[in-house]
């Protein structure tokens, strides 16, 4: 799943810590979804997005290998 969490934070001016504080989960956590290797939850997925103001969609993208996993 490709993400623009980097990209919303870095527009909202937040570190990773700032959102993690922000979504009650770890630092490292918010550095896993960035770099991909972390599958968040829905819940998680949408406190993102809530904290961006944004849709889950604008913040996270299927990709065509998601499909066949």
């Amino acid at each position: 799943m490709k993400n623009y969490l980097k990209v919303e934070r870095a527009r909202n001016n937040l570190t990773q810590a700032q959102l993690a504080e922000m979504v009650n989960v770890s630092r490292q956590t918010i550095n896993a979804i960035e770099l991909g290797k972390y599958n968040l939850s829905i819940i998680l997925a949408l406190k993102i997005a809530y904290v961006f103001g944004k849709s889950v969609e604008e913040v996270f993208e299927l990709e065509d290998s998601d499909w066949e996993k």
